[in-house]
């Protein structure tokens, strides 16, 4: 199940890769009056996933059962960001009538993409909460 939850989270990780280079190449940290997102919040989402991904490599490489509830721990705040963010990003969304001079970096966000984000990033947190149980033999 390590393997799994490293897998899907891999997955997460490349989709958060392509939203966070999207949105850097619209020019999101340079739009502070239209953007919905302040880069500390897509910075620091970026910073304790990654970190936590780091952990759980070696909690599969080496089987520690403290890195992988450290790894589950940091996924908290992580998942909690990530809401935030989706949360401010629907009413972008929606407004379709948004000028592309003037749209926020975040109205460039592919649908399927933010969608398959936040799909395996929900499988990932359930994966590594049922290792770090010890559910399925990890």
């Amino acid at each position: 199940m390590g393997i799994a939850a490293l897998i899907t989270w891999l997955i997460t990780a490349l989709g958060g890769f392509y939203l966070l280079f999207t949105w850097i190449s619209k020019g999101g940290p340079n739009k502070p009056s239209t953007s919905r997102f302040r880069p500390a919040l897509i910075f620091s989402h970026f910073a304790l996933a990654a970190i936590g991904l780091v952990l759980w490599i070696i909690y599969v490489i080496v089987d520690n059962d403290t890195l992988a509830w450290i790894a589950f721990v940091l996924l908290v705040p992580v998942a909690l960001l990530g809401l935030a963010m989706f949360r401010r990003w629907l009413p972008t969304y929606r407004n379709r009538a948004a000028a592309a001079a003037d749209a926020p970096a975040e109205k460039h966000f592919p649908v399927a993409i933010v969608g398959g984000h936040g799909l395996f990033a929900v499988i990932t947190v359930v994966l590594v909460l049922l290792t770090a149980l010890e559910v399925g033999g990890s």
